[in-house]
């Protein structure tokens, strides 16, 4: 039924994102799919760039991705039915970007409980949800 799905992956918190790259997984399993991950990361601040080693932005980037390639091996995904690709920016706007792009058909995101916070202030899975192109599946963590 769902032929691309992606998922958005936290990069400090990879492991939460587990519950979604199993159910997307089973979904691109059972249609013949691919799943695409995409992490982003927000802009490092110019300042604080100019005090951190120069191969600092790369290092970081190789490690989360080998992070995400392994949380996405150990939920069945390999590189013949899963992509990977690291962003910089907002997260809810990257991903509906790379949705659009890629022509995604699903996005399976995981979500925390909401709180008064949320509500008042808005969530990236919520956000994700009113301005995807395509269907949602949000998974409650």
């Amino acid at each position: 039924m769902f032929k691309k799905i992606v998922v958005p992956v936290d990069p400090v918190e990879t492991s939460f994102a587990s519950p979604a790259l199993t159910t997307a997984a089973g979904l691109a399993k059972d249609s013949g799919g691919q799943v695409h991950i995409i992490a982003v990361m927000q802009p490092m601040n110019g300042y604080v760039a100019e005090f951190l080693p120069a191969d600092f932005e790369a290092k970081t980037e190789s490690t989360i991705k080998e992070t995400i390639v392994e949380l996405a091996a150990s939920v069945g995904l390999t590189a013949e039915n899963s992509t990977v690709s690291l962003k910089f920016g907002g997260v809810y706007h990257e991903v509906i970007d790379e949705a659009s792009n890629w022509g995604a058909d699903l996005i399976v995101v995981s979500s925390h409980r909401p709180t008064m916070s949320t509500y008042l202030l808005g969530s990236n899975a919520a956000k994700i949800v009113r301005h995807a192109p395509c269907s949602v599946m949000v998974l409650r963590t």
